[in-house]
């Protein structure tokens, strides 16, 4: 259990490694081999006296997951369960001058058996649950026979008792006990409820003789006291103490009346499971200083005089060491296996190199001596102090205006107002935005945040493209007939032709060439297609069919649908030497007829080529000459017919165009606040809190609404309204933190809200391209985006790639907060974090997921979780308060993106009726949380909880995948999925329909 915990909380880091000692672990360890081999894992292995056999805890009994008790022997390598295989089994120990072991047990648990087989069907589900320590009031102290025979039951007070250990002479047991805290009706309800939050706070060290008896408590000390062993004289104990917050935990002795007491490690860390070499010279143990995802082996000396020393230098869980009998090996538990799993490692130690490091070592600060809080006299208060332990804190001072408390109300309040029908659905650009923007700039004013925008202002404006329109009389398209005369044919516009948003303007003439889809996909001679090859359309007018060949399965579909964006076939095009490129849907095609419509890029640059969609009507005119019919043209090249020509000139006619797009120009504003460090200047290191405040009005293209909802307000409350109350909390908050206590601010805050996130992250992109703050020293950027829909204590984190730090920083703040953590890693997110990770920043994003309300009039403000919200903020306050003290800065790391991931928004043409899952861990596929009634999926035989792994063929790994793979499948015609449903794989058949 002690394992475990660790191993989470310190496992695969990647930290680097500490510079100031060049031998590294070489000079105190070598011949290191791993020990153990069999089962999922292995840990905490202790040695008997003659150091022939080593005592551990393992998973490896197929009919109990839990950990049990093995005893190995180092001679032969033969090794035997020595527990009762039944329940859960914890820190073991040899007995000297005896063939007794002692280990701590569930096994007389009534439920030992029920709960094994949970925990099992749990595990085959593929499921993952947060790691909680688990002190099991059904713990209990044995001893046994070595061989498992003679069972007897050493403790029997109610609550956790376990982390045993023998004296030299084997005639006494230390261990740890929560029995003070039962029965936990006596207790006061703050501690009640600390009780089922971190029972750990009521660990203390206990001391009984080897039969059982005579049981004594030693600590009172408020906070966690556990792990205690003898020192090899049998005079003194050592044990770890946690800080009443649970954040820190440090190496102290005491003699065994508990006096005496002195601290050997002043660590700022978690310093956990010290053990002392037979010399009684030192003290190996193991600690997170290198950071709460890398735990190493430290060595101190026993008096605590000296810095610790390192001793290990390998990325991974490295810790719970333990010294053979004569202090010539070292066995400790390390992940620095193959698959990263535990396992007990062994290695010969070289004292004389410990003994001369520690005497290198400098001289620690501070006094080492007793500290009154382990005074004897607290024992005389004895079993049943609740009263006397911690005391909460006094409250904030409530005198500022805006409440510096992070309150359920104070959000409320904020997103009610930014999400009422008042400000319009907050339209990129509108008049809610400036309402909204107003709204912000007034708050960060009043809580005394430095304006940070133009002309001393708290606005960064910033233009922007809300759309194109074309300019009627300077658009034109003429076709003329050659041969025995010249005929030109003047086409309409809006009717016949039509400029695509990213035409370039000008004038162009040129003979045209067909060719087929305007496709060039890479691959080899099986799966290559190249609509150019053997044609030539250098100072050419090029004529393609829009979309991708309709014939083709389903696979090949998708291949080809990757390389379809016109944008992409106008590129092909441009670098081809083209001129022009019309594009005409075709008469086989379901949208035969039809125009493409002006709107829908928004994009500030032209393709750098005159771009046109035309009817049917101008591709039969351009083909009247040829001898050939599109229609049939477009059938073999729909089945991929390789006897086919697909591509050719059109002889005797030429193309006149004219094109004359203008985009209409928009401007919205950033704003903007700055909270100062509270010692040097204004351009120091500085973190940037951002969220975006518009939405998408009255719906339009991106509306999700429902049939009857058009037309109507979408307030965005979650989306994000959410966002935003949260950061206007953080601010409020951290400024009257920095008013209280400036020294401790030693980098600044941006606080950022930005506007035009729907249309493309527009807002944030501005600032970083022209920044008001330099990006060198921007140490992080912080987002949050929907976090309004806490459910099931799920909060998602995405972007925790970025830096290596984010999961020290993240597990060290989730201790209080005590969220269920998704932690994605990969930063190439569609939100306002891609406009700082391609700059070097270390990126992360809130999110509490996807819900049937995203981008609806439903997304109301009666719909957030507001006491869930002030969760989150607390959460991120207690990661900026460390970003803005920690002395080094999060090192940036930067993620190799995904082949073939797509960052830019899907058109999503079709419909399947699912709503994904973002709550949980899975090592591939989708899982999907609701699937629609009467919708595609649900018409399919799709089950809430399935899994998608396939669409059409294709592997499905990430949400990229499944976005695009659905959108670009098209509807109308059957796409094959692959679900994992109870562990077994499903073939659906899903007929999409068009997105209404």
């Amino acid at each position: 259990m002690i394992f475990g915990l660790m191993l989470v909380m310190c496992f695969d880091s990647g930290v680097a490694h500490d510079n100031r000692t060049e031998k590294g672990e070489g000079q105190f360890l070598t011949n290191i081999r791993q020990l153990t081999i069999q089962g999922k894992s292995a840990g905490e292995g202790y040695f008997s006296q003659d150091g022939k056999f080593l005592i551990f805890q393992s998973e490896r009994d197929p009919e109990n997951p839990f950990y049990q008790i093995y005893m190995m022997n180092l001679e032969s390598g033969d090794t035997h369960r020595v527990s009762s295989g039944v329940g859960k089994t914890t820190c073991s120990f040899f007995r000297a001058n005896s063939d007794e072991v002692l280990f701590a047990s569930t096994h007389l648990d009534p439920d030992a058996k029920a709960k094994q087989q949970a925990e099992i069907e749990f595990r085959a589900s593929g499921k993952k649950r947060r790691f909680t320590w688990d002190y099991d009031a059904h713990y209990d102290i044995f001893s046994t026979k070595r061989d498992g025979s003679a069972l007897q039951r050493l403790t029997t007070a109610i609550g956790y008792d376990a982390e045993g250990a023998y004296s030299p002479d084997g005639s006494k047991i230390v261990f740890c006990s929560l029995r003070d805290a039962y029965p936990t009706e006596k207790l006061s309800p703050e501690n009640q409820k600390r009780m089922e939050t971190n029972p750990g706070y009521f660990g203390d060290i206990y001391l009984m003789n080897a039969d059982g008896s005579d049981q004594k408590r030693l600590t009172t000390r408020d906070g966690y006291d556990g792990g205690p062993f003898f020192s090899p004289d049998g005079e003194r104990i050592i044990w770890r103490h946690f800080s009443e917050d649970g954040m820190l935990a440090d190496i102290y002795t005491m003699k065994l009346d508990g006096s005496d007491v002195r601290r050997l490690t002043d660590f700022g860390s978690m310093s956990w499971a010290p053990y002392y070499h037979p010399s009684g010279e030192y003290v190996i143990f193991h600690s997170n200083k290198q950071g709460f995802t890398n735990c190493e082996l430290f060595l101190v000396d026993t008096r605590g005089e000296k810095e610790p020393v390192r001793v290990t230098f390998t990325d991974r869980f490295d810790g719970l060491p333990v010294f053979s009998p004569d202090g010539k090996l070292l066995a400790w538990t390390s992940g620095r296996t193959a698959n990263g799993d535990s396992q007990l490692f062994l290695a010969d130690w070289n004292h004389e190199a410990a003994r001369e490091a520690l005497k290198l070592s400098g001289s620690r600060p501070g006094p080492q001596t007793t500290e009154t809080p382990f005074s004897p006299d607290m024992m005389k208060q004895g079993v049943g102090t609740d009263p006397a332990r911690k005391q909460p804190e006094t409250g904030r001072n409530e005198t500022h205006r805006f409440s510096p408390e992070i309150t359920p109300d104070d959000l409320r309040a904020q997103v009610h107002y930014l999400a009422s029908d008042e400000l319009e659905g907050r339209m990129t650009g509108s008049r809610g935005t400036q309402m909204a923007a107003h709204f912000i700039a007034g708050y960060f004013n009043e809580i005394g945040l430095k304006p940070l925008g133009d002309k001393g202002s708290y606005f960064q404006e910033f233009p922007f493209v809300s759309g194109s329109r074309y300019i009627p009389e300077q658009n034109s398209l003429h076709l003329i007939k050659e041969g025995k005369g010249t005929e030109t044919v003047s086409f309409e516009v809006e009717k016949d032709f039509l400029p695509l948003a990213f035409s370039a303007n000008g004038k162009v003439e040129g003979q045209v060439v067909f060719a087929g889809y305007g496709l060039s996909v890479s691959g080899n001679e099986r799966n290559r297609y190249d609509s150019y090859a053997g044609i030539d359309v250098k100072d050419k007018i090029v004529l393609v069919l829009h979309h991708v060949p309709e014939k083709v399965d389903m696979k090949r579909h998708l291949e080809l649908s990757r390389h379809a964006g016109l944008r992409y076939k106008a590129m092909l095009a441009r670098e081809r030497g083209a001129k022009a490129l019309l594009i005409v849907q075709g008469p086989k095609s379901s949208e035969s007829g039809k125009l493409i419509p002006l709107s829908g890029d928004k994009a500030s640059a032209d393709s750098g080529i005159s771009v046109v969609s035309i009817s049917d009507k101008v591709a039969d005119a351009l083909f009247a000459g040829s001898g050939r019919n599109l229609e049939a043209v477009q059938a073999e090249l729909d089945v991929e017919n390789q006897q086919s020509e697909g591509s050719f000139p059109l002889p005797l006619v030429r193309v006149k165009i004219a094109m004359a797009v203008e985009q209409i120009k928009g401007a919205d504003r950033n704003v903007l606040g700055f909270l100062p460090p509270g010692e040097g200047s204004d351009s120091a290191e500085c973190i940037i809190v951002g969220a975006h405040y518009d939405h998408i009005g009255y719906g339009g293209v991106d509306s999700l609404a429902h049939k009857g909802e058009e037309g109507q307000i979408h307030n965005g409350a979650d989306d994000n309204a959410s966002g935003v109350s949260i950061v206007l909390e953080l601010a409020s908050s951290l400024a009257e933190e920095r008013n209280k206590n400036p020294k401790a601010f030693k980098r600044g805050i941006v606080f950022a809200l930005w506007s035009g996130e729907e249309l493309g992250c527009l807002g944030s992109s501005y600032f970083a391209a022209h920044p008001k703050v330099p990006l060198k020293n921007v140490i992080a950027y912080m987002n949050f985006d929907m976090v309004g829909r806490l459910r099931d204590n799920n909060l998602i984190v995405e972007g925790t790639g970025s830096s290596s730090a984010w999961s020290r920083l993240i597990e060290k703040a989730n201790v209080k907060a005590g969220f269920q953590l998704k932690l994605l890693h990969d930063p190439y997110q569609p939100s306002d974090v891609a406009s700082f990770y391609p700059k070097g920043i270390p990126v992360i994003h809130f999110f509490t997921g996807a819900h049937e309300d995203y981008n609806r009039p439903t997304d109301d403000p009666v719909t957030l979780n507001y006491d869930g919200m002030a969760r989150i903020a607390g959460f991120s306050r207690s990661l900026l308060v460390d970003l803005v003290q920690q002395a080094e800065r999060p090192a940036y790391v930067q993620v190799r993106q995904q082949e073939g991931q797509r960052t830019e928004n899907v058109t999503r043409r079709t419909s399947w009726g699912t709503i994904p899952d973002f709550t949980v861990e899975i090592k591939e596929g989708i899982k999907i949380n609701t699937v629609k009634k009467d919708e595609p999926a649900d018409k399919a035989g799709m089950k809430d909880g399935d899994i998608i792994v396939e669409i059409a063929g294709n592997k499905i790994t990430n949400l990229y995948d499944y976005n695009y793979l659905m959108d670009i499948a098209g509807f109308g015609k059957p796409v094959e999925v692959i679900v994992l449903r109870n562990g077994k794989r499903e073939k659906l058949t899903i007929v999409p329909v068009a997105r209404k």
